[in-house]
């Protein structure tokens, strides 16, 4: 195993989450991807909408940007004026914001307090969630047991973890 320290990004690190991760970078950029995928695109509508300050604000769509998340378009000429659209790459993220709003949202019932964003259909209106559901078969599993295995793309550290894990599941 090597044990190769990564102070910065997680370049050739073999691990789906640690891509998008590094995509977004931090919970600022996450939070200004959720404005984005809100609609909002304007740099004093997301600055107004997340508190966060100017500076940091710029750095995090610079950074959205070169990881092919956000798009810039100018909307303006004098003076230049850009909003800030998702890409498709940055769309897929939507299905990362639901996740976190229905965990986010059962915290949130369990301390008695209300759910403030609501993810619908909007053809039906019908409140949305994200299920687990056998790949093989479509059945929606109503409390799944997961485990984990290596996929096709784990390294020898992808490997290691899983089974590290299951070795501290069972002993």
């Amino acid at each position: 195993m090597s044990e190769k320290m990564r102070s910065k990004g997680f370049d050739g690190m073999a691990c789906s989450i640690a891509e998008v991760m590094g995509a977004v970078n931090d919970r600022w950029g996450l939070l200004v991807m959720r404005d984005l995928l809100l609609g909002l695109t304007r740099f004093d509508d997301l600055r107004r909408s997340s508190g966060v300050t100017n500076a940091t604000l710029s750095d995090r769509l610079k950074g959205l940007e070169a990881s092919g998340l956000v798009e810039r378009r100018q909307y303006q000429t004098r003076p230049a004026r850009y909003e800030y659209v998702p890409t498709e790459k940055g769309q897929d993220l939507a299905m990362l914001m639901l996740a976190l709003v229905q965990v986010g949202d059962k915290w949130r019932r369990r301390q008695g307090q209300g759910v403030p964003l609501r993810f619908v259909d909007a053809g039906s209106s019908h409140v949305l969630r994200l299920a687990t559901i056998d790949a093989d078969t479509g059945a929606i599993l109503t409390a799944p047991k997961i485990a984990v295995e290596a996929g096709p793309g784990a390294d020898e550290i992808m490997g290691w973890r899983i089974a590290r894990g299951r070795e501290g599941r069972t002993g």
